[in-house]
């Protein structure tokens, strides 16, 4: 459908007719910048790229599933920041043969999803489709959780099992999408954890990623932003996946956490009355050490190449 008839002024009027209109006191879509509240203290910023062909293959999924996904890995992000998301801008670069409506279908219902409302953005020819979100959040006056807080002897977990996404993948490449339609669901629409950050923080959380580029990867962050070591004891496989895919395959979008004391991170999420998160093993106090049941661990997953 491209832009259609009557050219990007046409196109933003048919963007802002698909989103929610501002409050009382806010200005969104349609002028030079957005007016909007901001939270006393707290206020995070985060931005993120979905790039055609690079993060998403439009041959396997709906051009709504990029617009979708763009939303959230940017949710995500402030999810490990046990955070939650107030108002994101929304920008696309492509073709001008790009559905518009389809991929805003997709960022409408992340934007509802997530409370996450879409404020403004641009549109833009170029030569691929790209989609550039950036979202403003709060951790409401509480201090964020980052990545550099681990200390030795706390304990790790993760929010969920591993690995459907990459399963998924496999299964949409090879045609057999039917064969495990969850697996797709879950590379096609990731969700951000958005509760379960905010429930790890009530756990005592002492440090935090989210899980988009691999287990070993992300950990290996972590571990290096707080200047512990590794040793992983168990990795949760989601049914349909591998251990392989769970370790390393990224997009996975739950979060992985450190904490001192795991009977206050199970009360946490039991009063939130969310899935209990899943112990992986633990902090050490040596900084170069990466084990997994005894061995080495290697730090696989995604890395842009630059």
């Amino acid at each position: 459908m491209g832009i259609g008839p009557g050219g990007e002024r046409a196109a933003i009027e048919r963007i802002r007719s698909r989103l929610h209109g501002p409050p009382a006191g806010e200005t969104w879509i349609g002028d030079d910048a957005a007016v909007v509240a901001s939270p006393s203290e707290g206020l995070l910023l985060a931005a993120d790229l979905v790039v055609a062909g690079v993060h998403v293959d439009l041959d396997l999924v709906g051009v709504d599933d990029m617009g979708w996904k763009a939303m959230s890995a940017n949710v995500s992000d402030l999810a490990a920041m046990a955070g939650r998301p107030l108002r994101a801008l929304v920008s696309v670069a492509g073709p001008a043969s790009t559905d518009l409506d389809a991929l805003y279908s997709g960022v409408a219902e992340a934007a509802e999803r997530y409370r996450c409302p879409v404020v403004g953005g641009d549109l833009a020819n170029a030569g691929v489709l790209v989609v550039s979100v950036a979202v403003t959040g709060t951790s409401d006056g509480m201090p964020a959780v980052l990545r550099s807080g681990a200390r030795p002897g706390d304990s790790l977990f993760v929010s969920g099992p591993l690995g459907a996404s990459a399963a998924g993948l496999e299964l949409l490449r090879s045609g057999r999408a039917d064969d495990g339609p969850e697996l797709a669901a879950a590379h096609r629409r990731p969700a951000a954890r958005v509760e379960e950050g905010q429930a790890a923080r009530a756990g005592g959380a002492t440090a935090m990623i989210d899980l988009s580029d691999g287990l070993a990867i992300d950990l290996d962050r972590v571990a290096a932003a707080s200047g512990v070591g590794l040793a992983l004891t168990a990795v949760p496989v989601a049914d349909g996946a591998t251990a392989e895919q769970a370790l390393g395959g990224g997009e996975d979008y739950e979060l992985a956490f450190s904490a001192a004391d795991p009977d206050a991170v199970a009360a946490a999420f039991r009063a939130a009355r969310l899935r209990p998160p899943l112990r992986v093993g633990s902090c050490t106090a040596d900084p170069e050490e990466r084990r997994l049941d005894g061995g080495p661990l290697e730090a696989t997953g995604w890395e842009h190449d630059w």
